[in-house]
């Protein structure tokens, strides 16, 4: 889903079909439409239906985060079952019940605060020596 909203947001306001978007990307056909599907549910993409329809983003890609990409193809982000609605099984004797609660808000938030546009900037590669390597004098 990020891969094909990245190629999505490099394209800007131009409308991009399925078929384009696979080639583009290299994800199957088949899923790229199961993932507009999704993101079009979800409110992140938009679809123009004729001769020169497509798909594009609903918003900027610097208000769409990473964690609202992620709930709208696999549903809320849990990292154990203990924080989900349904609860785990071994709840009442786990000696660490309700302590990932703050490990999943943690992980959440972080998702949350990551952009769609932070993932597409171009990356710039700055060479640093490695935190033990000594700078001659």
């Amino acid at each position: 889903g990020i891969v094909v909203l990245s190629q999505l947001a490099q394209e800007g306001t131009e409308v991009s079909t399925a078929a384009d978007l696979s080639a583009h990307t290299g994800v199957p056909a088949p899923t790229v439409a199961k993932l507009l599907k999704l993101l079009g549910r979800a409110g992140l993409v938009l679809s123009q239906r004729g001769a020169a329809g497509g798909y594009a983003l609903a918003r900027s890609p610097v208000c769409i985060s990473v964690g609202e990409v992620m709930t709208a193809i696999d549903g809320p982000v849990w990292i154990t079952a203990c924080v989900t609605a349904d609860g785990c099984k071994v709840e009442t004797t786990c000696p660490i019940h309700g302590r990932w609660d703050k490990v999943n808000l943690a992980v959440r938030r972080t998702l949350d605060e990551i952009t769609l546009a932070e993932l597409v900037a171009p990356v710039s590669f700055v060479h640093s020596p490695a935190p033990d390597a000594r700078v001659p004098a």
